[in-house]
């Protein structure tokens, strides 16, 4: 006769045991969840709001205001609105942003960030080493104070931040900084770009265009005329432009023959070269925008409406 093998059976306590167990393993996770520090958001423009406050042109028209600043006096402001830091207080949080961002030029230091939390109703100014003698913790708690909280007390998120921030250039202003570096052509890299095989077919093409049209010589002056007015207008460098013009005209001259190789690549960094500038907003508030390795200490100040 075969023994019928009966599965455990597991007392009632233990299954007790083990339900109140998951049940606190769950409300343990659930509370370490809600106590979790809010992520510093990716700094994608200047602007940066997570909640949906501002419409596109109040960002479009913040972050023209900002980038035409940064070009003249070399200083970099952001603008982020969060929905909450808690568990964190706002200076906290604050700092924690500045030093994933680093806002402000390396080693000036001449960056501030102006944070809110909508859904805590506190703000602050976070303001780097740099700017610490112009934009001081009192400077900045005034403006909280008599600028900004009192349109936001009014529902007016879009004026509040436009008229905070141009209480703040006022400020730095006054703050005799390192002038902004202009952008610089640099040839070190001509060398390299002219290997570039797809430039080479774009402007052989256009000066094959211009030879059939107009001849071998009307159309190597008119290629070399259109490559250079192209890249002065974009890399704003006489030098680079000249090279360029000089090059177009050689090519579309001589027609097909060719070294190996490629002919200089016309770029945002102009012709052969690199952009040596700072970071940029093109387009509005899109990507290409970053920090300058700027450094925070802590100094500003915070306010609630």
């Amino acid at each position: 006769m075969c023994a019928t093998r009966l599965a455990p059976v597991i007392p009632s306590e233990s299954i007790s045991r083990m339900i109140r167990g998951a049940l606190l393993l769950a409300f343990l996770l659930t509370a370490f969840a809600a106590h979790a520090d809010v992520a510093v958001p990716p700094l994608t423009g200047r602007v940066v709001d997570q909640t949906g406050t501002l419409s596109a042109s109040d960002i479009a028209s913040l972050t023209k205001k900002l980038r035409d600043f940064e070009d003249s006096k070399g200083s970099q402001l952001a603008v982020l609105i969060v929905p909450t830091t808690q568990p964190e207080t706002i200076e906290q949080f604050s700092i924690r942003v500045a030093d994933a961002w680093k806002v402000g030029r390396k080693k000036v230091d001449d960056g501030a960030i102006l944070v809110i939390a909508k859904n805590d109703r506190r703000l602050r100014i976070e303001v780097g080493y740099g700017l610490e003698g112009a934009l001081t913790d009192a400077t900045s708690r005034r403006i909280i104070d008599e600028v900004i909280t009192p349109k936001f007390r009014n529902g007016d998120f879009a004026g509040g931040i436009s008229a905070g921030v141009d209480r703040m250039i006022r400020v730095i202003n006054g703050e005799p900084l390192p002038a902004p570096s202009p952008p610089q052509w640099q040839g070190s890299n001509l060398f390299d770009t002219i290997a570039n095989p797809f430039t080479i077919f774009a402007v052989f093409a256009l000066g094959m265009m211009f030879r059939t049209i107009f001849g071998r010589s009307v159309g190597a002056v008119a290629s070399g005329g259109v490559v250079g007015l192209v890249v002065w207008l974009i890399a704003g460098s006489i030098a680079a432009s000249l090279i360029a013009c000089v090059i177009a005209f050689v090519f579309t001259l001589i027609g097909g023959v060719f070294p190996a190789g490629g002919p200089i690549v016309v770029g945002r960094g102009g012709l052969g070269g690199s952009w040596s500038g700072r970071g940029g907003d093109w387009g509005g508030n899109s990507g290409g925008f970053s920090g300058g390795g700027g450094g925070f200490g802590g100094g500003g100040a915070s306010g609630s409406w």
